[in-house]
């Protein structure tokens, strides 16, 4: 194990994943959600091939146990980056970023209940304050009694990807018992290419040639941050790396003040802090009883 170099590699893929999801907010007001699925999933395959074939997985990354197992979790995550990708183009980047750390929380519960794994209290807790923080982060919106409020919506479709994501996580642990990760990260890019070109005939636009350039490098910096964060896994333990997820949180803020103006709100904040906190509480209790979830997360992205 080289732990600092697994830190590294986690850290480069989450300022990544923050810039790619940058990328697609900054075309979302021409850009159908379904459009830059397509794009960030579409040219993520290439580099996604070309690292399978430098590590001489291609022959296991191209290998399925259960077709039907890669179809649920395609379709999974595609819809949960489609409404993370909808609510960037309403809510200001940090407050996404900071909901979405709700997806762990989610995980845990959805685990309990569909795995049968032990929920105990010390974690029950930990979830509970999470939940806080999102509420906290909610309540402004919630607060304005219009379900038809833009920021409303946002905050809806922000809330579904991190239940979407949570179900993805689920799914893949599942799947790691008989699939090889490396599967998991191809057949997840080229099933979310296909469900995404199911929603052309709902509204899809001639990007501009500028909007066209940002989303196609979406897609490539989407796939070279996989493999960031595929690898990461590969030198340092779960339980090491997984807490520098919430170093994205810094980035939005950076990424969201500079370059689409967004100043982050007091109640935003203070939320984020609460969820980061049962986040890497969860992660710590996790460590301590010795439950393995590293190859899991090796399959999952932040945005699906």
């Amino acid at each position: 194990m080289q732990p600092g170099r697994g830190i590294a590699l986690k850290l480069v893929s989450v300022l990544l994943f923050i810039v790619m999801a940058s990328l697609v907010k900054a075309t979302s007001g021409h850009v159908p959600p379904g459009q830059a699925v397509f794009f960030r999933s579409f040219f993520a395959m290439p580099i996604i091939v070309v690292w399978l074939a430098a590590r001489g997985d291609l022959s296991t990354g191209f290998r399925v146990e259960s077709r039907i197992a890669h179809v649920w979790r395609g379709l999974i995550g595609t819809a949960a980056m489609g409404c993370g990708f909808a609510a960037l183009g309403l809510l200001p980047l940090p407050e996404v970023t900071a909901i979405g750390y709700a997806a762990p929380l989610m995980t845990v519960l959805f685990a309990a209940a569909l795995l049968g794994e032990r929920l105990r209290l010390f974690r029950l807790t930990a979830v509970g304050i999470g939940l806080v923080g999102v509420l906290v982060i909610l309540w402004p919106k919630l607060s304005l009694g219009d379900p038809t409020d833009l920021a409303v919506i946002g905050a809806g479709l922000a809330l579904a990807s991190a239940a979407l994501r949570a179900l993805a996580q689920i799914q893949i642990r599942r799947m790691v018992q008989h699939e090889e990760t490396s599967a998991i990260v191809f057949y997840f890019s080229l099933s979310a290419t296909g469900f995404a070109l199911l929603t052309a005939p709902f509204g899809w636009v001639w990007p501009a040639p500028w909007e066209a350039g940002l989303l196609i490098a979406a897609g490539l910096i989407g796939g070279v941050a996989q493999i960031f964060l595929t690898s990461a896994y590969r030198f340092a333990d779960a339980s090491v790396v997984a807490p520098f997820d919430y170093a994205s949180m810094l980035f939005a803020l950076a990424i969201g003040y500079a370059i689409f103006d967004e100043v982050p709100t007091w109640p935003m904040l203070a939320g984020a802090a609460l969820i980061i906190l049962a986040g890497v509480v969860i992660v710590w209790r996790e460590q301590r009883i010795g439950l393995a979830r590293g190859k899991a997360r090796e399959g999952l992205t932040p945005h699906g």
